[in-house]
């Protein structure tokens, strides 16, 4: 008799979690250029000043505000994402004044912002529910180059937070180096970012019994380039091996048709992915990914037709240096991680 009322009391418990479970939703956007409109004496952002070659005014600094808000609020649908990694971001002003001072701040986000050696002042952040993600701890990795004359680079952010069912999640938000002045040419410094953070997961790896790992970014390359691939090691989910690995969520997606979430002379590329470790694809631990699956999001207000060749592409912020009132160069990517409240037993 007290067995069953333990196994009614455990199936009500859970009924109850399902019914006030909200989703946890992470998604990251590249949000091209989110700079904002006062001189930093220390940093090249010259391009975009009120009397610089981008014109850049107020307003259209707090339109592009308002338009990073749409996107987020669009992704979560009726939820708000728990996490939101960004790149290309200033500073923390520019960041405050998107959770603090425009409409997402009825969202309630907390947010970390790295402080960047880098040349104009970009960095990378993350945006967190605290009712959902109570951080546990924060650090911030500079990628020092084999090649000295690279210049210095985004910083790699790592965060770590205790979610709803208990566990731990480690999240890393990246902005790798560009492919200026060629792709082959820029891709040692590409190597040496992918190094650093394989050597970080290395040690979450080792000291966590249970790693629950979420890399997101726009790493500048493919999932097949040598930097991901073979130096991050992040394989396709498809061939998945160990809890204690890394798989990509968009490798076996990359043949798809327009698959992609920038758009480069004429194609398609992935740079921006979610990169997971193994046990988020297991349906039988207490967290995992929903259908063990990433999404670009691509709905038609973020693209804008080329008139030339009628192809949809991303609806930017500006091309060249004529504002046209957009949202980024790149597209947003997200994912939904489930929470097994239940124990095997009861479900």
């Amino acid at each position: 008799m007290r067995k069953i009322l333990l196994m009614v009391f455990l199936f009500f418990s859970c009924v109850l979690f399902s019914f006030s479970q909200t989703g946890f939703r992470i998604m990251f956007y590249n949000v091209e250029n989110l700079f904002d409109t006062i001189d930093d004496p220390l940093k090249n952002d010259d391009e975009f000043l009120p009397d610089g070659p981008m014109n850049w005014q107020p307003w259209k600094y707090w339109e592009k505000l308002r338009n990073i808000t749409r996107v987020i609020t669009a992704i979560g649908g009726m939820y708000s994402p728990a996490l939101v990694g960004l790149c290309e971001i200033e500073n923390d002003s520019v960041v405050y004044d998107l959770a603090r001072r425009s409409p997402l701040r009825a969202q309630g986000y907390e947010y970390i912002v790295t402080h960047s050696p880098d040349e104009r002042g970009m960095d990378v952040a993350l945006l967190y529910q605290r009712h959902q993600f109570n951080l546990l701890d924060k650090n911030e990795y500079e990628v020092v180059f084999s090649d000295k004359v690279v210049r210095p680079t985004r910083n790699i952010l790592h965060a770590a937070g205790r979610i709803v069912s208990g566990d731990t999640l480690d999240v890393f938000v990246c902005h790798w180096p560009s492919r200026s002045g060629g792709q082959r040419e820029s891709e040692p410094a590409r190597l040496d970012a992918a190094t650093l953070l394989r050597r970080k997961v290395d040690s979450l790896f080792m000291i966590r019994k249970s790693t629950h790992i979420v890399i997101m970014g726009d790493f500048n390359d493919g999932p097949h380039d040598k930097s991901i691939f073979r130096m991050l090691k992040a394989k396709s989910r498809r061939h998945y091996r160990s809890d204690k690995e890394l798989y990509n969520l968009f490798f076996h997606r990359l043949k798809e048709k327009d698959f992609g979430t920038y758009f480069f002379r004429g194609r398609w590329e992935v740079l921006d992915q979610f990169i997971v470790s193994g046990n988020l694809l297991r349906e039988d631990n207490r967290i995992y990914i929903k259908g063990g699956e990433a999404h670009i999001f691509k709905p038609d207000f973020l693209l804008q037709e080329d008139k030339a060749s009628g192809i949809k592409r991303p609806y930017r912020t500006h091309y060249g240096p004529r504002y046209v009132g957009g949202f980024s160069d790149h597209l947003p990517v997200y994912l939904d991680i489930v929470i097994n409240s239940c124990p095997d037993s009861v479900r």
